[in-house]
């Protein structure tokens, strides 16, 4: 079924997937002028990790260890994006880092700062495409690049 040529094409492929994906998000936000939340800033790191990691493993396809490290930045894509997911739907409650809800309001240069910082709340769903948040189909298609992979190790171990 995988053939070193289909695993050195999924490589160039999770590259491709991870740089559109970044600059989708880039462009959602300085073209289209949606300030992202932190959590949505959070789900872009796997996917600058998964860009190094292909890089990699383009070149090093023969060994197995570029593919777990690339498990591991999905499985972690999967959870920023479903606490996330989880968070819009109110089954989490948000982080302090998404409201402003902790503020000094003793020091007047803290309340300054906090009022001229402006931070979305992870709850509030500004841009959807097809009807579904950012998140959540950050969520799904973490997902389904995670079990693509743990697919790819399976039958490389059993080969």
């Amino acid at each position: 079924m995988f053939n070193i040529f289909k695993i050195k094409n999924f490589y160039i492929t999770i590259f491709i997937f991870s740089l559109l994906s970044l600059l989708t998000a880039l462009y959602i936000e300085f073209y289209l002028g949606y300030s992202p939340c932190k959590l949505c800033i959070y789900q872009r790191i796997p996917y600058l990790i998964a860009i190094f990691i292909t890089l990699f493993g383009i070149n090093y396809y023969k060994n197995l260890k570029w593919m777990y490290l690339l498990l591991l930045t999905f499985f972690s894509s999967f959870l920023i994006s479903g606490y996330h997911f989880g968070i819009e739907q109110e089954i989490f409650s948000e982080f302090s880092g998404c409201t402003n809800d902790s503020l000094n309001i003793i020091d007047k240069k803290q309340l300054l700062k906090s009022l001229n910082s402006d931070v979305n709340s992870c709850k509030n769903v500004d841009f959807r495409i097809f009807g579904l948040s950012l998140a959540t189909i950050n969520f799904l298609l973490s997902l389904i690049v995670f079990v693509l992979i743990l697919k790819i190790i399976k039958y490389e171990k059993n080969k």
